[in-house]
């Protein structure tokens, strides 16, 4: 019996000493992100060598934060969207959760592209009530080498109307839960050492997230393309802005299954040396001629401002309406274009969403309701206090000391006066607060009405100068 209860002390005290050791042993491993690429395919073969120099050195888990497409040619006009799956396969994404223009090319394609992934879609706050997409996983865990267990929860950026930017058809059949709660309460049900938050809310949202609620470690965002590397509250709030410039990397210190800490640091793609493997698949997805087709010129350089502008003055035109509305999101060459020839792919980058245009009459009355409903706008943060709405006719949005808008001045437009109006279908269909008569969804695509207007006006001169601006008065 003696014997017994020796060796019974023996065991306990070397279990005892295995513990100890394990609960002080130090490891370490890498969260490598990108958020909000838009099909960029520039900087691929650079972000594999980054990936794989990495892994050469220490465990690393490579992910995503939304907005896969919606942006390049090459990849947008391909079937299924595929060129941007089979590249992130090759570079070897490990989890990623949804944007609101991964939605873009409607449900088919986008579950098509998640059922040819090598990598785990996540969405969390995303349910399927009778759609044509599968539900995707809440959450994702990995094990380390170290047996540190780390968990990915995905939320995707929900508004009033219930669901993420993008039009309303492309969300039939889907239910989107308030994004932040369902980041809390799946939160709570993991087990993981170190739990990470994939996000396509918008810093603004991240940031809020974090300051009440503790429990994630890190939160990588997406959908605002903000260059973002900030604590709240002790969690890490991360960004790397847009199309593939950055990307982050999360250096995450253990000490047996505790975070010691959590270092976080944005890097430029633009030092790193292409991969030959990525350059010969890029090189394949841009084989195709038809988009690099010259349409026409510019005959100056023109800033996002002047696309802006360009655009619409061209759907004003195609429709001989009075005055020609789009709004700035819209227009996504945000550096513009230079003097010189404009091809196919250029024309589509900008526009990519195979946006239609609506006519309707509409008094100034209504247009600034429509105009001050959008500056004000308490639910989409990186499309208010701001121009967002460029029109073909000046005016001045009158707001107080508190940036709100309580008035819209239009120098040229007569009170009462039913005006004819074009515009795209994304605020046709999105905007809040959209009154109008004789509402018309012609079959005239943008992308080919700017095709048209370059092919017989080139070379294209329009103005840098905004129509628009914001002045500042007391409230009367």
């Amino acid at each position: 019996m003696k014997k017994i209860s020796i060796l019974a002390v023996v065991v306990l005290t070397l279990a005892g000493v295995l513990f100890y050791r394990t609960c002080l042993r130090h490891s370490e491993f890498v969260i490598l992100s990108t958020n909000d690429m838009h099909a960029s395919l520039d900087n691929m073969a650079r972000l594999a060598t980054a990936v794989k120099e990495c892994r050469d050195t220490i465990f690393t888990i490579v992910v995503d934060a939304g907005d896969r497409w919606t942006g390049n040619a090459y990849v947008d006009l391909a079937e299924g969207r595929l060129p941007i799956i089979r590249l992130m396969n090759a570079v070897g994404y490990d989890v990623a959760t949804l944007g609101n223009h991964d939605f873009d090319a409607g449900q088919r394609v986008l579950d098509s592209a998640i059922a040819k992934a090598d990598f785990d879609v996540v969405c969390a706050n995303m349910f399927s009530t009778g759609s044509l997409l599968n539900e995707v996983a809440r959450s994702k865990q990995f094990t380390t080498p170290e047996g540190i267990k780390v968990d990915f929860v995905g939320v995707v950026t929900s508004y009033a109307n219930g669901h993420p930017d993008g039009n309303d058809v492309n969300f039939d059949g889907l239910k989107f839960e308030n994004p932040q709660s369902v980041a809390e309460r799946e939160c709570e049900s993991l087990e993981g050492d170190v739990k990470v938050l994939l996000s396509h809310m918008g810093d603004d949202r991240d940031m809020e997230l974090a300051s009440r609620y503790g429990g994630y470690d890190a939160i990588i965002g997406g959908h605002t393309h903000a260059i973002l590397d900030t604590l709240v509250k002790g969690t890490l709030v991360a960004q790397t802005g847009r199309k593939l410039r950055y990307v982050g990397a999360i250096r995450v210190q253990m000490r047996g299954r505790r975070v010691v800490s959590v270092h976080y640091e944005n890097i430029p793609l633009k030092g790193y040396a292409k991969d030959a493997n990525i350059e010969r698949i890029i090189t394949d997805i841009e084989s195709n001629p038809a988009l690099k087709e010259v349409v026409g010129s510019m005959a100056k350089d023109v800033n996002h401002t002047g696309l802006c502008n360009l655009q619409t003055k061209i759907i004003k035109e195609a429709t001989d309406a009075e005055i020609g509305i789009y709004h700035r999101g819209g227009v996504r060459l945000v550096d513009g274009l230079s003097e010189g020839d404009v091809t196919v792919k250029m024309l589509f980058d900008n526009e990519p969403f195979f946006s239609q245009v609506h006519t309707m009459l509409m008094t100034p009355e209504q247009l600034r309701k429509l105009i001050i409903s959008k500056y004000n706008d308490t639910e989409n943060m990186k499309e208010s206090h701001c121009v967002d709405l460029y029109a073909t006719t000046p005016y001045r949005i009158v707001v107080d000391e508190n940036n709100e808008a309580f008035d819209v001045r239009f120098p040229l437009l007569k009170e009462g006066v039913k005006y004819r109006i074009a515009m795209a279908d994304y605020v046709a269909r999105n905007y809040k607060n959209l009154e109008c008569e004789n509402e018309v969804r012609t079959p005239l695509l943008v992308f080919e009405l700017d095709r048209a207007y370059f092919e017989n006006n080139s070379p294209v001169s329009i103005s840098n100068k905004s129509l628009q601006s914001v002045v500042v008065r007391k409230k009367r």
